[in-house]
């Protein structure tokens, strides 16, 4: 089954990356956006993986995690990846506690290793995916708006992430919570 591991966001959040992504929807750029309710903050893509392996991960992530603290992120700035003059992905940045969400990433990381997942080649860049550019036209004018930036304001607690299975239908993935990991109150 088709898995990855990412931190859910709330409901604020939620509300408040949909009110800029029809703020870019008014560009009329080709973009395929993603489903509001389908934007986390990835930590781990592991691809297909045995459904035996799951629980395993589950523990070792559990174990793994239980003396990492809680901590906290916000919602900061747009952009494009990999950049402006050719852009792919339209994505949302995040700030805030950053060195425990990368310390976090590092131990999820490891656990996959540590399972024979192959580790990530590409750095870690903490980012919501809200589109996929499909073509160039009114690009320009997208591209003026993620320029002029956002007053995105939205703070969230991480005290818990999932991992979830990804099923793929014509409508777009299907996200499923396999298992939920929680983080050290202290």
């Amino acid at each position: 089954m088709r898995t990855f591991i990412a931190i859910p966001l709330p409901n604020e959040c939620q509300i408040l990356l949909e009110q800029m992504q029809q703020s870019l929807r008014a560009c009329k750029a080709e973009v395929r956006w993603v489903a509001i309710p389908s934007i986390h903050l990835t930590l781990k893509f592991l691809g297909e993986v045995d459904p035996e392996t799951i629980p395993k991960l589950n523990v070792l992530l559990s174990e793994t995690c239980k003396f990492e603290r809680r901590f906290e992120l916000r919602l900061r700035g747009l952009g494009c990846f990999p950049n402006v003059r050719n852009p792919r992905v339209i994505w949302c940045g995040i700030d805030g506690e950053t060195d425990s969400l990368l310390r976090l990433q590092h131990i999820v990381e490891y656990a996959g290793i540590k399972l024979g997942f192959d580790p990530e080649d590409r750095p870690f860049h903490p980012h919501l995916t809200l589109g996929r550019v499909q073509g160039r036209k009114n690009l320009q004018p997208l591209m003026d708006r993620i320029a002029e930036g956002s007053d995105l304001a939205c703070g969230f607690h991480v005290d818990h992430f999932h991992i979830y299975k990804s099923s793929l239908k014509p409508q777009g993935a299907v996200y499923t919570v396999l298992n939920t990991i929680v983080l050290n109150e202290c």
